[in-house]
Protein backbone atom coordinates (compact mmCIF):
# COMPACT_ATOMS: atom_id res chain seq x y z
CA UNK A 1 0.00 0.00 0.00
CA UNK A 2 1.75 3.22 -0.99
CA UNK A 3 0.31 5.70 1.52
CA UNK A 4 1.74 8.02 4.15
CA UNK A 5 1.19 9.61 7.76
CA UNK A 6 -1.06 12.51 8.34
CA UNK A 7 1.41 13.70 10.72
CA UNK A 8 2.97 16.77 9.80
CA UNK A 9 1.47 16.82 6.77
CA UNK A 10 -1.77 18.62 6.39
CA UNK A 11 -4.58 16.30 5.07
CA UNK A 12 -3.56 13.73 3.13
CA UNK A 13 -5.01 11.22 1.54
CA UNK A 14 -8.21 10.40 -0.49
CA UNK A 15 -10.82 12.30 -0.51
CA UNK A 16 -13.94 11.13 1.60
CA UNK A 17 -16.78 10.22 -0.65
CA UNK A 18 -19.21 7.36 1.36
CA UNK A 19 -19.56 9.05 4.57
CA UNK A 20 -23.53 8.36 6.15
CA UNK A 21 -25.71 9.85 8.48
CA UNK A 22 -28.17 7.15 10.12
CA UNK A 23 -26.81 4.78 7.39
CA UNK A 24 -28.33 6.94 4.60
CA UNK A 25 -26.06 8.65 2.10
CA UNK A 26 -26.06 12.57 1.83
CA UNK A 27 -25.54 14.38 -0.96
CA UNK A 28 -22.37 15.37 -1.76
CA UNK A 29 -22.63 19.01 -1.00
CA UNK A 30 -24.18 18.49 2.29
CA UNK A 31 -21.65 15.71 2.87
CA UNK A 32 -19.04 18.06 2.66
CA UNK A 33 -20.20 20.64 4.79
CA UNK A 34 -20.98 17.45 7.51
CA UNK A 35 -17.17 16.49 7.33
CA UNK A 36 -15.80 20.08 7.11
CA UNK A 37 -17.48 20.18 10.53
CA UNK A 38 -15.49 17.87 11.54
CA UNK A 39 -17.94 14.49 10.50
CA UNK A 40 -19.86 14.44 13.84
CA UNK A 41 -22.12 11.40 12.74
CA UNK A 42 -19.89 9.04 11.15
CA UNK A 43 -21.03 5.78 10.74
CA UNK A 44 -21.91 3.52 13.43
CA UNK A 45 -24.35 5.39 15.20
CA UNK A 46 -24.49 8.71 17.61
CA UNK A 47 -21.91 9.09 20.16
CA UNK A 48 -22.15 7.10 23.77
CA UNK A 49 -24.24 8.81 26.88
CA UNK A 50 -21.76 10.24 29.25
CA UNK A 51 -23.60 7.86 31.40
CA UNK A 52 -22.14 4.77 29.58
CA UNK A 53 -18.84 6.70 28.66
CA UNK A 54 -17.72 7.06 33.20
CA UNK A 55 -17.82 3.19 33.63
CA UNK A 56 -16.40 2.85 29.86
CA UNK A 57 -13.18 4.37 30.92
CA UNK A 58 -13.41 3.16 34.68
CA UNK A 59 -13.72 -0.45 33.26
CA UNK A 60 -10.89 0.00 30.50
CA UNK A 61 -8.23 1.56 33.77
CA UNK A 62 -9.66 -2.00 35.46
CA UNK A 63 -8.30 -4.08 32.38
CA UNK A 64 -5.90 -2.54 31.21
CA UNK A 65 -4.04 -0.08 33.90
CA UNK A 66 -4.42 4.01 33.41
CA UNK A 67 -1.17 4.53 31.52
CA UNK A 68 -2.85 2.65 28.29
CA UNK A 69 -6.34 4.44 28.33
CA UNK A 70 -6.46 7.80 27.09
CA UNK A 71 -9.72 9.68 27.86
CA UNK A 72 -9.14 13.14 27.53
CA UNK A 73 -9.71 15.59 24.73
CA UNK A 74 -6.66 16.48 23.99
CA UNK A 75 -5.18 13.33 24.25
CA UNK A 76 -7.44 11.97 21.68
CA UNK A 77 -7.41 14.40 18.82
CA UNK A 78 -4.08 12.61 17.04
CA UNK A 79 -6.17 9.70 17.47
CA UNK A 80 -9.63 11.32 15.22
CA UNK A 81 -8.13 10.98 12.00
CA UNK A 82 -5.60 8.38 9.59
CA UNK A 83 -4.20 10.07 6.21
CA UNK A 84 -6.95 10.38 4.81
CA UNK A 85 -8.33 13.74 3.91
CA UNK A 86 -10.99 15.87 5.84
CA UNK A 87 -11.99 12.84 7.72
CA UNK A 88 -11.90 13.16 11.08
CA UNK A 89 -13.76 11.88 14.60
CA UNK A 90 -13.33 12.41 18.01
CA UNK A 91 -13.30 8.54 19.68
CA UNK A 92 -14.73 7.74 23.08
CA UNK A 93 -11.13 6.84 24.24
CA UNK A 94 -8.14 5.27 23.21
CA UNK A 95 -6.25 1.77 24.73
CA UNK A 96 -2.76 0.24 24.10
CA UNK A 97 -2.96 -3.27 24.87
CA UNK A 98 0.31 -5.53 25.04
CA UNK A 99 -1.26 -9.07 24.38
CA UNK A 100 -4.45 -10.90 22.67
CA UNK A 101 -5.82 -11.46 25.96
CA UNK A 102 -6.37 -7.86 26.68
CA UNK A 103 -7.38 -7.06 23.26
CA UNK A 104 -9.72 -10.10 24.41
CA UNK A 105 -11.24 -8.30 27.16
CA UNK A 106 -11.68 -4.62 25.49
CA UNK A 107 -13.80 -6.54 23.20
CA UNK A 108 -15.81 -7.80 25.66
CA UNK A 109 -16.23 -4.76 27.70
CA UNK A 110 -17.26 -3.49 24.48
CA UNK A 111 -19.86 -6.04 23.87
CA UNK A 112 -21.44 -5.45 26.86
CA UNK A 113 -21.78 -1.80 26.93
CA UNK A 114 -22.35 -1.84 22.82
CA UNK A 115 -19.91 0.07 22.06
CA UNK A 116 -17.74 0.27 18.97
CA UNK A 117 -14.35 -0.49 18.66
CA UNK A 118 -12.08 0.50 15.84
CA UNK A 119 -8.72 -1.26 15.60
CA UNK A 120 -5.91 1.23 14.75
CA UNK A 121 -1.79 1.25 13.75
CA UNK A 122 -0.06 4.46 12.87
CA UNK A 123 -2.92 5.28 11.37
CA UNK A 124 -0.96 5.47 7.90
CA UNK A 125 -4.12 4.75 5.70
CA UNK A 126 -5.57 6.18 3.11
CA UNK A 127 -9.28 5.10 2.56
CA UNK A 128 -10.63 6.52 6.28
CA UNK A 129 -10.43 2.73 7.37
CA UNK A 130 -9.25 3.80 10.82
CA UNK A 131 -11.03 6.80 11.31
CA UNK A 132 -13.05 6.35 14.93
CA UNK A 133 -16.66 5.91 15.14
CA UNK A 134 -18.24 8.16 17.27
CA UNK A 135 -18.05 7.19 20.81
CA UNK A 136 -15.56 4.37 19.50
CA UNK A 137 -13.04 2.49 21.36
CA UNK A 138 -9.70 3.10 19.38
CA UNK A 139 -8.01 -0.39 20.20
CA UNK A 140 -4.17 1.39 19.16
CA UNK A 141 -1.75 -1.87 18.22
CA UNK A 142 1.56 -0.20 18.51
CA UNK A 143 2.62 -1.24 21.87
CA UNK A 144 2.21 -5.01 20.45
CA UNK A 145 5.44 -4.57 19.05
CA UNK A 146 7.89 -7.79 19.22
CA UNK A 147 8.87 -9.95 16.51
CA UNK A 148 8.76 -13.24 18.14
CA UNK A 149 10.43 -15.68 16.35
CA UNK A 150 12.50 -15.71 12.84
CA UNK A 151 12.52 -19.33 11.60
CA UNK A 152 15.26 -19.82 9.09
CA UNK A 153 14.37 -23.52 8.59
CA UNK A 154 11.21 -22.92 7.30
CA UNK A 155 11.25 -19.38 6.06
CA UNK A 156 9.08 -17.59 8.77
CA UNK A 157 8.72 -14.83 10.89
CA UNK A 158 6.32 -14.62 13.68
CA UNK A 159 5.27 -10.75 15.37
CA UNK A 160 2.72 -9.10 16.78
CA UNK A 161 0.53 -6.62 14.97
CA UNK A 162 2.27 -3.40 15.95
CA UNK A 163 5.62 -4.28 14.69
CA UNK A 164 6.61 -2.27 11.87
CA UNK A 165 7.05 -3.04 8.55
CA UNK A 166 10.47 -1.74 8.00
CA UNK A 167 11.66 -3.83 11.02
CA UNK A 168 10.15 -7.16 9.22
CA UNK A 169 12.12 -6.03 6.37
CA UNK A 170 15.20 -5.56 8.22
CA UNK A 171 14.96 -8.84 10.79
CA UNK A 172 14.67 -11.02 7.44
CA UNK A 173 17.66 -9.13 6.07
CA UNK A 174 20.16 -9.38 8.99
CA UNK A 175 19.25 -13.02 8.46
CA UNK A 176 20.26 -13.44 4.67
CA UNK A 177 16.34 -13.48 3.82
CA UNK A 178 13.50 -11.66 2.15
CA UNK A 179 10.10 -9.68 3.04
CA UNK A 180 9.10 -8.65 -0.29
CA UNK A 181 5.62 -6.10 0.39
CA UNK A 182 7.20 -2.78 0.99
CA UNK A 183 4.44 -0.50 1.09
CA UNK A 184 5.05 3.19 0.46
CA UNK A 185 4.82 3.61 4.55
CA UNK A 186 6.75 0.86 4.73
CA UNK A 187 8.86 2.59 7.60
CA UNK A 188 5.84 3.56 10.00
CA UNK A 189 2.84 1.29 8.78
CA UNK A 190 2.39 -1.92 11.28
CA UNK A 191 1.97 -5.36 9.53
CA UNK A 192 -1.08 -5.55 11.17
CA UNK A 193 -2.01 -2.65 9.40
CA UNK A 194 -0.87 -4.34 6.09
CA UNK A 195 -2.51 -7.56 7.01
CA UNK A 196 -6.11 -5.56 7.68
CA UNK A 197 -5.29 -3.84 4.14
CA UNK A 198 -3.83 -6.53 1.97
CA UNK A 199 -1.03 -3.79 1.55
CA UNK A 200 1.11 -3.74 -2.42
CA UNK A 201 4.21 -1.78 -2.88
CA UNK A 202 6.53 -1.07 -5.35
CA UNK A 203 7.23 -5.19 -5.68
CA UNK A 204 3.79 -6.08 -6.38
CA UNK A 205 4.49 -6.99 -9.93
CA UNK A 206 6.86 -9.83 -9.48
CA UNK A 207 6.53 -10.47 -5.41
CA UNK A 208 2.44 -9.65 -5.25
CA UNK A 209 0.93 -8.11 -2.08
CA UNK A 210 1.13 -8.69 1.73
CA UNK A 211 -1.52 -11.87 1.05
CA UNK A 212 0.89 -13.93 -0.36
CA UNK A 213 3.21 -13.66 2.34
CA UNK A 214 0.54 -14.49 5.20
CA UNK A 215 0.45 -18.23 6.79
CA UNK A 216 -0.77 -17.88 9.62
CA UNK A 217 -2.75 -15.17 12.42
CA UNK A 218 -3.72 -14.69 15.83
CA UNK A 219 -7.26 -12.83 15.59
CA UNK A 220 -9.88 -11.78 18.31
CA UNK A 221 -13.20 -12.02 17.42
CA UNK A 222 -15.65 -9.56 17.89
CA UNK A 223 -17.07 -11.73 21.11
CA UNK A 224 -13.31 -12.03 23.09
CA UNK A 225 -12.72 -15.08 21.19
CA UNK A 226 -8.92 -15.59 19.93
CA UNK A 227 -8.64 -17.66 17.23
CA UNK A 228 -5.58 -19.12 15.78
CA UNK A 229 -5.07 -19.55 11.85
CA UNK A 230 -3.05 -21.34 9.84
CA UNK A 231 0.67 -22.70 10.39
CA UNK A 232 3.82 -23.03 8.79
CA UNK A 233 2.79 -25.64 6.23
CA UNK A 234 3.77 -24.67 2.77
CA UNK A 235 0.29 -27.01 1.88
CA UNK A 236 -2.71 -26.59 4.25
CA UNK A 237 -5.87 -27.71 2.90
CA UNK A 238 -8.01 -28.58 5.83
CA UNK A 239 -11.08 -26.72 5.60
CA UNK A 240 -11.20 -22.90 4.71
CA UNK A 241 -8.84 -20.72 4.35
CA UNK A 242 -10.24 -19.53 7.29
CA UNK A 243 -7.18 -16.41 7.50
CA UNK A 244 -7.53 -14.70 4.03
CA UNK A 245 -11.61 -14.22 5.29
CA UNK A 246 -9.58 -11.81 7.63
CA UNK A 247 -6.65 -10.36 5.23
CA UNK A 248 -8.14 -7.27 3.83
CA UNK A 249 -11.36 -6.85 5.92
CA UNK A 250 -10.55 -3.41 7.46
CA UNK A 251 -10.84 -4.52 10.89
CA UNK A 252 -14.61 -5.39 10.21
CA UNK A 253 -14.50 -8.68 11.06
CA UNK A 254 -11.86 -9.62 13.74
CA UNK A 255 -8.85 -8.03 15.33
CA UNK A 256 -5.62 -8.92 14.67
CA UNK A 257 -2.97 -9.52 17.26
CA UNK A 258 -0.04 -11.64 15.87
CA UNK A 259 1.13 -13.17 11.95
CA UNK A 260 3.35 -15.81 10.64
CA UNK A 261 4.60 -14.99 7.86
CA UNK A 262 6.98 -16.58 4.62
CA UNK A 263 10.00 -15.42 3.61
CA UNK A 264 12.34 -16.23 0.64
CA UNK A 265 16.19 -16.22 0.45
CA UNK A 266 17.84 -13.02 -0.46
CA UNK A 267 18.07 -12.00 -3.93
CA UNK A 268 21.73 -12.28 -5.22
CA UNK A 269 21.99 -9.16 -7.20
CA UNK A 270 19.84 -6.34 -8.58
CA UNK A 271 20.02 -4.01 -11.02
CA UNK A 272 18.17 -0.65 -11.36
CA UNK A 273 17.55 1.37 -15.01
CA UNK A 274 15.34 4.61 -15.22
CA UNK A 275 14.08 5.44 -18.85
CA UNK A 276 12.82 8.79 -19.96
CA UNK A 277 9.96 9.13 -22.56
CA UNK A 278 8.56 12.12 -24.87
CA UNK A 279 5.43 10.03 -25.31
CA UNK A 280 3.23 8.24 -22.03
CA UNK A 281 2.37 5.25 -25.37
CA UNK A 282 5.56 5.01 -25.66
CA UNK A 283 6.33 4.09 -22.06
CA UNK A 284 2.99 2.09 -21.82
CA UNK A 285 4.20 0.02 -24.64
CA UNK A 286 7.65 -0.59 -23.21
CA UNK A 287 5.71 -2.33 -20.10
CA UNK A 288 4.27 -4.32 -22.24
CA UNK A 289 7.18 -5.74 -24.23
CA UNK A 290 8.81 -6.06 -21.34
CA UNK A 291 6.17 -8.49 -19.87
CA UNK A 292 6.10 -10.02 -23.50
CA UNK A 293 9.52 -10.95 -23.77
CA UNK A 294 9.34 -12.95 -20.28
CA UNK A 295 10.84 -10.61 -18.01
CA UNK A 296 9.09 -9.91 -15.13
CA UNK A 297 10.99 -7.06 -13.08
CA UNK A 298 11.21 -6.59 -9.43
CA UNK A 299 9.86 -2.88 -9.92
CA UNK A 300 8.45 -1.12 -12.79
CA UNK A 301 7.16 2.09 -11.52
CA UNK A 302 5.85 5.45 -13.54
CA UNK A 303 6.05 8.82 -12.67
CA UNK A 304 4.41 11.59 -15.17
CA UNK A 305 5.50 15.01 -15.98
CA UNK A 306 4.32 16.70 -13.55
CA UNK A 307 5.26 13.88 -10.58
CA UNK A 308 8.54 14.20 -12.16
CA UNK A 309 9.01 18.10 -11.88
CA UNK A 310 7.87 18.10 -8.20
CA UNK A 311 9.94 14.80 -7.24
CA UNK A 312 12.93 16.37 -8.59
CA UNK A 313 12.43 19.55 -7.06
CA UNK A 314 12.58 17.73 -3.60
CA UNK A 315 15.32 15.32 -4.26
CA UNK A 316 17.13 16.45 -6.29
CA UNK A 317 18.68 13.17 -7.88
CA UNK A 318 18.87 14.41 -11.73
CA UNK A 319 15.63 13.50 -13.10
CA UNK A 320 15.20 14.57 -16.52
CA UNK A 321 12.79 18.12 -16.65
CA UNK A 322 11.68 17.63 -20.11
CA UNK A 323 10.15 13.91 -20.02
CA UNK A 324 6.66 13.45 -20.39
CA UNK A 325 6.88 10.01 -18.72
CA UNK A 326 9.88 8.07 -16.65
CA UNK A 327 9.87 4.31 -16.05
CA UNK A 328 12.03 3.16 -12.92
CA UNK A 329 12.69 -0.61 -13.26
CA UNK A 330 14.23 -2.96 -11.42
CA UNK A 331 15.33 -6.29 -12.10
CA UNK A 332 16.41 -9.00 -9.43
CA UNK A 333 17.89 -12.82 -8.97
CA UNK A 334 21.09 -14.60 -10.14
CA UNK A 335 24.00 -12.01 -11.07
CA UNK A 336 24.12 -14.07 -14.47
CA UNK A 337 19.92 -13.46 -15.16
CA UNK A 338 19.97 -10.17 -13.61
CA UNK A 339 22.67 -8.78 -16.34
CA UNK A 340 20.73 -10.42 -18.94
CA UNK A 341 17.90 -8.97 -18.26
CA UNK A 342 18.91 -5.83 -17.64
CA UNK A 343 20.36 -5.76 -21.32
CA UNK A 344 17.42 -6.74 -22.94
CA UNK A 345 15.31 -4.80 -20.73
CA UNK A 346 17.50 -1.42 -22.04
CA UNK A 347 16.88 -2.62 -25.26
CA UNK A 348 13.66 -2.66 -25.36
CA UNK A 349 13.59 0.39 -23.65
CA UNK A 350 15.41 2.23 -26.65
CA UNK A 351 13.56 0.47 -29.47
CA UNK A 352 10.69 1.85 -28.33
CA UNK A 353 11.20 5.25 -27.80
CA UNK A 354 13.26 6.33 -24.72
CA UNK A 355 14.94 9.55 -24.77
CA UNK A 356 17.44 8.45 -22.29
CA UNK A 357 18.20 5.22 -20.58
CA UNK A 358 20.31 5.39 -17.56
CA UNK A 359 21.94 2.58 -15.75
CA UNK A 360 22.07 2.56 -11.94
CA UNK A 361 26.19 2.71 -11.66
CA UNK A 362 26.45 1.02 -7.74
CA UNK A 363 23.90 0.36 -5.46
CA UNK A 364 23.60 3.84 -3.44
CA UNK A 365 22.90 5.46 -6.86
CA UNK A 366 20.18 2.56 -7.21
CA UNK A 367 18.88 3.79 -3.89
CA UNK A 368 18.78 7.00 -4.01
CA UNK A 369 16.36 6.52 -7.68
CA UNK A 370 14.44 4.16 -5.84
CA UNK A 371 14.18 6.74 -2.96
CA UNK A 372 13.25 9.62 -5.82
CA UNK A 373 10.40 7.51 -6.16
CA UNK A 374 8.79 6.61 -2.82
CA UNK A 375 9.19 10.22 -2.35
CA UNK A 376 6.70 11.27 -4.90
CA UNK A 377 3.79 11.64 -2.81
CA UNK A 378 5.78 13.74 -0.24
CA UNK A 379 7.19 15.73 -3.10
CA UNK A 380 3.63 16.30 -4.05
CA UNK A 381 2.35 17.12 -0.75
CA UNK A 382 4.62 20.44 -0.86
CA UNK A 383 2.49 21.77 -3.49
CA UNK A 384 -1.00 22.58 -2.25
CA UNK A 385 -2.56 22.40 1.16
CA UNK A 386 -4.64 19.24 0.48
CA UNK A 387 -3.08 16.38 -1.30
CA UNK A 388 -5.64 13.57 -2.35
CA UNK A 389 -4.03 10.21 -3.03
CA UNK A 390 -6.04 7.61 -5.19
CA UNK A 391 -5.42 4.09 -6.54
CA UNK A 392 -7.51 3.22 -9.73
CA UNK A 393 -6.17 0.09 -11.26
CA UNK A 394 -6.82 -1.50 -14.72
CA UNK A 395 -5.62 -4.07 -16.75
CA UNK A 396 -1.90 -3.10 -18.24
CA UNK A 397 -3.30 -3.15 -21.32
CA UNK A 398 -5.62 -0.08 -20.34
CA UNK A 399 -2.96 1.64 -19.06
CA UNK A 400 -2.28 4.45 -21.30
CA UNK A 401 -5.97 5.48 -22.19
CA UNK A 402 -6.46 5.35 -18.58
CA UNK A 403 -3.26 7.88 -18.06
CA UNK A 404 -5.07 10.18 -21.01
CA UNK A 405 -8.56 10.05 -19.44
CA UNK A 406 -7.17 11.61 -15.89
CA UNK A 407 -5.62 13.92 -17.92
CA UNK A 408 -8.11 15.27 -19.72
CA UNK A 409 -10.69 14.70 -16.50
CA UNK A 410 -7.99 17.21 -14.95
CA UNK A 411 -8.19 19.55 -17.52
CA UNK A 412 -12.16 19.47 -17.74
CA UNK A 413 -12.59 20.57 -14.58
CA UNK A 414 -9.83 22.54 -13.73
CA UNK A 415 -8.19 20.94 -11.36
CA UNK A 416 -3.96 19.82 -10.58
CA UNK A 417 -3.77 15.95 -10.71
CA UNK A 418 -0.38 14.62 -10.76
CA UNK A 419 -0.42 10.66 -11.84
CA UNK A 420 2.50 8.18 -11.06
CA UNK A 421 2.04 4.34 -9.66
CA UNK A 422 3.24 0.90 -10.46
CA UNK A 423 3.09 0.45 -14.27
CA UNK A 424 3.84 -2.95 -13.96
CA UNK A 425 0.50 -4.27 -12.97
CA UNK A 426 -1.51 -1.38 -13.22
CA UNK A 427 -1.95 0.36 -10.46
CA UNK A 428 -2.03 4.19 -11.31
CA UNK A 429 -1.98 6.73 -8.43
CA UNK A 430 -4.00 9.99 -10.00
CA UNK A 431 -2.75 12.24 -6.95
CA UNK A 432 -5.26 15.54 -6.53
CA UNK A 433 -3.49 18.79 -5.26
CA UNK A 434 -6.58 20.92 -4.21
CA UNK A 435 -7.21 23.12 -0.87
CA UNK A 436 -10.14 21.51 1.09
CA UNK A 437 -10.85 24.98 2.02
CA UNK A 438 -12.03 26.00 -1.38
CA UNK A 439 -15.82 23.90 -1.30
CA UNK A 440 -16.42 25.47 -5.17
CA UNK A 441 -13.02 23.55 -6.15
CA UNK A 442 -13.53 20.01 -3.68
CA UNK A 443 -17.11 19.77 -5.51
CA UNK A 444 -15.15 19.49 -8.33
CA UNK A 445 -12.39 16.92 -7.30
CA UNK A 446 -15.65 14.92 -6.13
CA UNK A 447 -17.11 15.04 -9.67
CA UNK A 448 -13.42 14.26 -11.18
CA UNK A 449 -13.15 11.26 -8.86
CA UNK A 450 -16.16 9.88 -9.75
CA UNK A 451 -15.64 9.78 -13.42
CA UNK A 452 -12.26 8.10 -13.04
CA UNK A 453 -13.56 5.36 -10.68
CA UNK A 454 -16.37 5.02 -13.37
CA UNK A 455 -14.14 5.00 -16.18
CA UNK A 456 -11.72 2.28 -14.67
CA UNK A 457 -14.40 0.08 -13.89
CA UNK A 458 -15.77 0.87 -17.41
CA UNK A 459 -12.22 -0.62 -18.74
CA UNK A 460 -12.05 -3.94 -16.51
CA UNK A 461 -10.40 -2.26 -13.34
CA UNK A 462 -10.74 -1.72 -9.87
CA UNK A 463 -11.92 1.53 -7.40
CA UNK A 464 -8.72 0.00 -5.44
CA UNK A 465 -5.33 -1.59 -6.20
CA UNK A 466 -3.98 -1.53 -2.35
CA UNK A 467 -5.52 1.08 -0.08
CA UNK A 468 -8.94 -0.27 0.57
CA UNK A 469 -12.15 0.95 0.70
CA UNK A 470 -12.40 2.11 4.35
CA UNK A 471 -14.90 5.18 3.67
CA UNK A 472 -13.57 6.97 1.09
CA UNK A 473 -14.16 4.22 -1.78
CA UNK A 474 -17.62 2.35 -0.03
CA UNK A 475 -20.06 4.46 -2.33
CA UNK A 476 -18.33 2.81 -5.66
CA UNK A 477 -18.46 -0.85 -3.66
CA UNK A 478 -21.40 -2.10 -5.26
CA UNK A 479 -20.74 -0.93 -8.48
CA UNK A 480 -17.93 -2.91 -8.62
CA UNK A 481 -19.08 -6.22 -7.14
CA UNK A 482 -22.81 -6.31 -8.37
CA UNK A 483 -25.66 -7.39 -6.11
CA UNK A 484 -25.30 -10.75 -4.94
CA UNK A 485 -21.41 -10.72 -4.15
CA UNK A 486 -22.24 -7.13 -2.32
CA UNK A 487 -24.85 -9.15 -0.29
CA UNK A 488 -22.76 -11.76 0.91
CA UNK A 489 -20.01 -9.55 2.38
CA UNK A 490 -22.91 -8.28 4.34
CA UNK A 491 -23.89 -11.77 5.31
CA UNK A 492 -20.30 -12.91 6.12
CA UNK A 493 -20.17 -9.35 8.35
CA UNK A 494 -23.14 -10.33 9.95
CA UNK A 495 -22.35 -13.61 11.03
CA UNK A 496 -18.65 -12.62 12.88
CA UNK A 497 -20.08 -9.09 14.06
CA UNK A 498 -23.68 -9.33 14.89
CA UNK A 499 -23.46 -6.16 16.59
CA UNK A 500 -21.91 -4.06 13.81
CA UNK A 501 -19.49 -3.06 16.62
CA UNK A 502 -16.05 -3.71 15.00
CA UNK A 503 -15.07 -0.53 12.41
CA UNK A 504 -18.80 0.29 11.69
CA UNK A 505 -19.82 2.00 8.56
CA UNK A 506 -16.36 0.80 7.08
CA UNK A 507 -16.49 -0.96 3.36
CA UNK A 508 -20.19 -1.28 3.25
CA UNK A 509 -23.59 -0.18 5.37
CA UNK A 510 -24.60 -3.90 6.70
Amino acid sequence: MDCATGAGVPALGGLPRGCAMDSQFVPAGARRGLLMAQARFLPGGPPQSVQTQIPLIDELIQILGKPQVLAEKEDLIPYSFDGTAVLRQIPGAVVFPRTAGEVSSVLKLAQKLKVPVVARGSGTGLSGGSVPSPGSIVLCLVKMDRILELDARNLTLRAQAGVLTQAIYDSADAAGLFYPPDPGSMKISTIGGNVAENSGGLRGLKYGVTRDYVMGLEVVLADGEICLLGNKCVKDVAGYSMKDLFIGSEGTLGVVTEVLLKLLPKPAARQTLLASYARMDSAAETVSAIIAAGIVPCTLEFLDSKTIKCVEEYAHVGLPLDAEALLLIEVDGHPAAVADEAKKVRELCERLGATTVRLAADAAEAKRLAAARRSAFSALARMKPTTILEDATVPRSELAGMIRFIQETGERHRLQIATFGHFGDGNLHPTFLTDERDAEEMRRVDIAMREIFEHALSLGGTITGEHGVGLAKKIFLKSQLGEASYDLLRKIKRTLDPGNLLNPGKIFDP
